[in-house]
């Protein structure tokens, strides 16, 4: 059937596509967060014991990531002026341990000739070393530990890193079909595709403010601090939406979206099947301005941090699949961090003021068992929808994925 109407639950990236793009086909939106603001794990905020406005975690897009530029495009944002980049494929890493530091520097097209040039590749590694990457570009799942060797210097020095920032999941117990869907949007397009961009000032300023801005000029604004809290169901559709004051009747001509995490999803719909492991992301952030002259992203090997980011106020720092830092005291985390950062920019420095987040649930475990676990946009109810980056998008838990869930959900619904 042909919706007039929806409601959106949940105002982060993949509820804001949504929204976006049902009200570009003529819908009237209704949308509703039970946060404070929008923006979901996307979200920044004014951080009082640093005095500054920073990002819940440290998060990049690619050069390559279509929805997010269609998404700019079509609220308003602006690609080029809301993230930074240093122009090419560049990835800088430095092993604490042995001091030793380098570049990954991926060539713009599609044929990978850095892999042939010692000084761009990874150091230690040979032509041939690269060419079972090749098995991971299929679509057939399974896990990347059997279908390449997880030893050695490419897989030490770029690929385990990668892939772990990628997947929020041990790389060797990792989705393959994941991992292939990664690499081929990816290295196997070329550097072009794969340039890593922080946001200019904060995600915020960047994704959310557009969107934002954009849909309260078409007269829809986010109903912040309102949590659904059941759902009913009548036949093959949803009847009622509780949020808070008993069921509110959902008439014949509306659709529903359930843009919120997969447990409060599988919550509010009987039988819904979703992914029910998830992994930590723990993230610091200081506040001191970098060196002159630092990468706008650092890839650690030996230490405890993963990646330390260069802002023109502060230093991020970023550790994934961190569940076994989620339990710790957070300034015991806060100066291991920072001896991670004085080491990987070669400066003797006290501990700045400093924040640390922790993230139990970041994203869902990257895994075959709970990749096969998600879930399509549709539903067996008709006027039920769904997204979020833990449905079948494809692609793992990134902000890419986020907003191609929403634009999915919201194709799904404009077929009725």
């Amino acid at each position: 059937m042909t919706f007039a109407r929806a409601t959106i639950a949940g105002a982060g990236l993949a509820g804001l596509n949504a929204a976006v793009s049902l009200v570009e086909a003529g819908l009237d939106v209704s949308l509703a967060d039970s946060a404070a603001r929008e923006g979901g794990r996307c979200r920044a905020y004014h951080d009082p014991s640093l005095g500054l406005t920073i990002d819940n975690g440290n998060h990049i897009v690619l050069s390559g990531n279509t929805e997010v530029r269609r998404f700019l495009d079509r609220a308003g944002g602006d690609w080029a002026g809301a993230f930074v980049d240093a122009g090419e494929a560049a990835y800088a890493f430095a092993d604490l341990r042995t001091g030793e530091r380098w570049t990954v520097r991926i060539n713009d097209g599609r044929l990978p000739w850095w892999i042939g040039a010692p000084a761009r590749r990874v150091p230690g590694t040979r032509l041939a070393d690269y060419l079972p990457l090749a098995r991971l570009l299929g679509r057939r799942d399974g896990r990347v530990g059997d279908r390449i060797a997880t030893v050695g210097p490419l897989w030490d020095r770029l690929l385990d890193p990668v892939l772990l920032a990628a997947l929020n999941t041990a790389p060797a117990d990792g989705s393959a079909a994941l991992t292939g869907a990664t690499l081929r949007e990816t290295i196997a397009k070329g550097g072009r595709h794969m340039v890593p961009r922080v946001a200019a000032h904060d995600l915020d300023a960047a994704l959310i403010a557009p969107a934002r801005g954009w849909l309260a000029s078409r007269g829809v604004a986010a109903r912040t601090g309102r949590r659904l809290r059941a759902m009913t169901f009548e036949d093959d559709r949803v009847a009622g939406l509780d949020w808070g004051a008993g069921p509110e009747p959902v008439p014949a001509d509306e659709a529903v979206v359930l843009a919120v995490p997969a447990w409060v999803a599988a919550e509010l719909v009987p039988g819904l099947v979703v992914p029910d492991e998830h992994r930590a992301i723990v993230s610091a952030t200081f506040r001191l301005p970098p060196p002159a002259g630092a990468p706008t992203m650092l890839g650690l090997l030996g230490g405890t941090v993963e990646w330390v980011f260069a802002y023109p106020d502060r230093i991020g720092t970023t550790i994934s699949a961190a569940d076994r830092l989620a339990g710790e005291d957070r300034e015991a985390l806060a100066r291991r961090f920072w001896a991670d950062v004085c080491r990987a920019y070669d400066i003797d420095a006290p501990m700045p003021p400093w924040q640390v987040v922790k993230e139990k649930r970041a994203t869902f475990a990257a895994t075959p068992e709970q990749n096969a676990k998600r879930p399509p946009a549709g539903t067996r109810w008709r006027n039920l929808f769904l997204a979020g980056d833990w449905t079948r998008t494809g692609l793992p838990a990134t902000i890419e994925g986020a907003l191609r869930s929403g634009a999915t959900a919201a194709a799904a619904l404009l077929r009725g």
